[in-house]
C-alpha cells in the first residue's frame, strides 16, 4: 500500500522593517501590532529592523546601509519578503524591489488584505475591493517585478493577481462601476437610517479599537450571535439589535468595523458610510480593552478616525472592557469621554450598570409629561412605552393616568 503524505502549505516568513521618528518605545509597539496583523493574514514574521531617522527616505523608506542589513537578514532568515510599517510610495515599492529582489509589502497591503478575508456581506465586499483597486492602482508602476511575486500569499486576497495584470483604463472602470454600487448601497443605509429617526427610536454605536470586545458586548447585551474571536478585524460588517432597557425603553445597537492606527485612507473613505453609523447615532460606547498596554495609543486612534469623519457632539460612554484580565488596581479615565465605566463583556460584569447609564443618559434627553388619555387613545400610550419611559398607569373612570418621559421630538404626538 503505498504510503499517504499530508501536504501542508508553507507559512510565508517575512521580516517588518520600520522607520522610528520618534520614541524608539512607539516604533517597537507598532511594530507588535503589525507582527499581529501579518499573523492574522497568514505569514510568520521571523526577523524586525528598525531605522532611527528624522523622517523616512523618499526613495528607499531606508537608509543604504540599513537596506543592506535587511538584506543580510533575509539571506540568514530565508524570508520570503518584508512588510514595511508605514504606507510605501510607488517610487519606494519599486526601488526596495530593485535593491531587495523580494516581495515587497506595506501596513496597508496587509490591512486590506484581512479585511478582504473578512469581508461577508455585498457592501463590505464592495468596499474592500474598491479600497485595493484605488491603493493598487495607484502602485501599478512601482509593483514592477512584484507582481509575478503575487502568486499566492499574503497581500493576494480580493481581486488578486488577474485585476492588477490588466491595464489602468480597467481599473478605473472597475473602480467606477464599484463606486456606483456603493453609492446604492449608501442610499439603501440612508433610507433605513432616516426611517430609524422618524421611529424615534435611539440608536446607540459600538465603536473602538480592532479587538478591543465590541462583538462581544453586542452579544452579551442582545444575543446576536456575532462571531467573537480574540483576533485583529474579527468581524467586519455591522450589525443592528434590538434592546429593551431595565424601564422598558427600546434602543438600537449598532457596532461598527474596528479602528486601528494608520487606518488606510482607502478604507476609510470606502467604509466610510459605515463609520458614519457613529455619526448619525444618539450616543457611542467606546468600548476600551483596559487590559491592553497600548490602550492609550488606541484611544488615540479612535479618537482620531472620529475626527476624520466630523463626529462631533455626540454623548460618549467609555466603557472599558476586560477589567477581569486586569492583575492590580488601575486608574481608568478618558477625559475626552462625558462618562466612563468599567465592565467584562465576556464575564458579564458591569453590564447591568453600563444599562442603567444608557437609560439615565437617554432620560436626561427625554421630557416629563403627566396626561390622562381616553381609553380610544390607548394606541398613544403604547408608543410611549416603546420610545420613552412609562412610570406610571393608573385606570380612571375619565380615562388611563399616565406618567412618562418621552423623546423631545415626540412631546407634540402625545
Amino acid at each position: 500500500m503505498a504510503q499517504l503524505y499530508e501536504m501542508e502549505e508553507e507559512q510565508e516568513k517575512v521580516v517588518l522593517v520600520s522607520v522610528n521618528e520618534g520614541e524608539l518605545y512607539d516604533a517597537e509597539e507598532s511594530l507588535d501590532e503589525l507582527e499581529e496583523l501579518v499573523a492574522t493574514a497568514g505569514a510568520q514574521v521571523v526577523g524586525r529592523i528598525i531605522q532611527n531617522l528624522e523622517h523616512a527616505n523618499l526613495a528607499t523608506y531606508v537608509g543604504k546601509g540599513k537596506l543592506e542589513e535587511v538584506q543580510m537578514m533575509l539571506t540568514a532568515t530565508g524570508a520570503t519578503g518584508i512588510v514595511c510599517d508605514d504606507e510605501l510610495s510607488p517610487a519606494q515599492i519599486k526601488n526596495l524591489e530593485n535593491a531587495l529582489d523580494t516581495k515587497i509589502m506595506d501596513r496597508t497591503l496587509i490591512i486590506l488584505d484581512i479585511f478582504a478575508g473578512r469581508a461577508r456581506t455585498k457592501e463590505g465586499k464592495i468596499q474592500v475591493e474598491l479600497a485595493q483597486l484605488k491603493y493598487r492602482s495607484s502602485r501599478l508602476i512601482g509593483l514592477g517585478n512584484s507582481l509575478s511575486r503575487l502568486g499566492g500569499g499574503i497581500g493576494t486576497r480580493g481581486p488578486g493577481e488577474k485585476k492588477l495584470e490588466i491595464d489602468r483604463r480597467l481599473i478605473r472602470d472597475r473602480i467606477s462601476q464599484l463606486t456606483k454600487e456603493l453609492q446604492e448601497v449608501k442610499k439603501n443605509r440612508d433610507v433605513q437610517r432616516q426611517l430609524r429617526s422618524k421611529q424615534k427610536t435611539p440608536v446607540i454605536c459600538i465603536a473602538g479599537y480592532t479587538n478591543a470586545g465590541k462583538s462581544t458586548l453586542l452579544n452579551r447585551l442582545t444575543k446576536a450571535g456575532v462571531l467573537e474571536e480574540d483576533k485583529l478585524f474579527a468581524t467586519l460588517d455591522p450589525t443592528t439589535r434590538n434592546l429593551k432597557l431595565p424601564k422598558g425603553q427600546e434602543i438600537l445597537l449598532t457596532d461598527t468595523v474596528g479602528f486601528i492606527r494608520k487606518l488606510p485612507h482607502h478604507l476609510v473613505e470606502a467604509f466610510r458610510s459605515t463609520l458614519e453609523e457613529a455619526k448619525y447615532s444618539d450616543m457611542i460606547l467606546h468600548v476600551v480593552d483596559c487590559s491592553n498596554p497600548q490602550m492609550e495609543k488606541q484611544m488615540e486612534a479612535v479618537y482620531e478616525t472620529f475626527h476624520q469623519l466630523k463626529i462631533e457632539d455626540k454623548p460618549i460612554i467609555t466603557v472599558f472592557n476586560k477589567i477581569d484580565r486586569l492583575e492590580k488596581e488601575t486608574i481608568l479615565k478618558d477625559q475626552k469621554a462625558d462618562h466612563i465605566i468599567k465592565i467584562s463583556a465576556k464575564e458579564e460584569l458591569g453590564l447591568q450598570n453600563l444599562l442603567e447609564l444608557i437609560e439615565e443618559i437617554l432620560t436626561s434627553k427625554q421630557v416629563y409629561i403627566e396626561k390622562t388619555y381616553g381609553y380610544g387613545d390607548a394606541g398613544i400610550i403604547q408608543l410611549i412605552r416603546k420610545y420613552g419611559q412609562l412610570l406610571e398607569e393608573e385606570y380612571r373612570e375619565d380615562g388611563i393616568f399616565v406618567r412618562a418621559y418621552v423623546p423631545r421630538e415626540m412631546e407634540n404626538q402625545v
